[in-house]
C-alpha cells in the first residue's frame, strides 16, 4: 500500500481539525487508526504536531489538553465562570455520601464496598453505587479474595476526563494525618468485609 504525504502543517492541522470536532477525546492511538491511517506518520512526528498545537493554544481561551483517554479541546479555566452563563440550567448537586465514596473509590482502588463502609462509618447507598456506575465514573474491577467474594470499585476513564485529568497520580495529595488515618482503618484486621 502507498502512503499519502503530508507536510508537517498538514498534519497539524489535520491533527487539530480532528480533535476538534470529535465528541470524545482523541488518543494518538485512535488518531493513527483513523484520519491518519492514510499516511505514514510515526509516533515521533504526531507527538511533535500535538505539542505544536499545545503550544500554540497554550495562551489562547481554548486550550489542547490531554485526559485520561486523549486529548481535548476545553475553556481556559479561568473563562469558567462567564461560560457558565450559557446553560443557565443548575449543575448536578451531589450529596456528600456521594462525593466521599468517590473520593475513597479514587484514592483507594481497588476498594470494596464494606471497605468503603468501614471508613465512613456508615452504609453505603445502593443509590450512590448505581449513580456513580451510570455515570460511568465507576465500575467493577473484579472480586475480593475473601468470603463473600465483594465486588471491587475503581475509577474509569470516563471520571478522569470528566475532572480533567491525565492520570490519578494528578489527585490532589491527601494530607498527610488523613492519609495515615486510612490506611489504618483499612488494614485493621479486626473488621472484616460482610458476607
Amino acid at each position: 500500500m502507498a502512503f499519502k504525504r503530508l507536510s508537517d502543517e498538514q498534519l497539524v492541522e489535520l491533527v487539530e481539525a480532528a480533535i476538534f470536532v470529535s465528541e470524545k477525546p482523541l488518543s494518538k492511538r485512535r488518531l493513527q487508526e483513523t484520519v491518519l491511517q492514510d499516511f505514514n506518520i510515526s509516533a515521533k512526528r504526531l507527538t511533535q504536531a500535538i505539542d505544536s498545537l499545545v503550544e500554540h493554544y497554550s495562551t489562547r481561551g481554548v486550550q489542547l489538553i490531554e485526559v485520561a483517554s486523549g486529548y481535548r479541546f476545553q475553556a481556559g479555566p479561568s473563562l469558567a465562570e462567564p461560560l457558565s452563563k450559557l446553560w443557565p440550567e443548575k449543575a448536578v448537586k451531589y450529596s456528600r455520601a456521594t462525593i466521599e465514596t468517590l473520593a475513597l473509590i479514587a484514592y483507594r482502588q481497588p476498594i470494596t464496598r464494606g471497605e468503603i463502609e468501614q471508613v465512613r462509618g456508615v452504609a453505603v447507598s445502593s443509590n450512590i453505587m448505581k449513580s456513580l456506575l451510570e455515570r460511568e465514573w465507576i465500575t467493577v474491577v473484579g472480586q475480593k479474595d475473601v468470603p463473600g467474594k465483594p465486588a471491587l470499585y475503581a475509577t474509569t476513564k470516563q471520571f478522569l476526563d470528566y475532572f480533567s485529568l491525565s492520570g490519578l497520580e494528578q489527585l490532589p495529595n491527601l494530607p498527610e494525618q488523613q492519609d495515615v488515618k486510612l490506611e489504618q482503618i483499612l488494614s485493621d484486621p479486626s473488621v472484616r468485609e460482610p458476607s
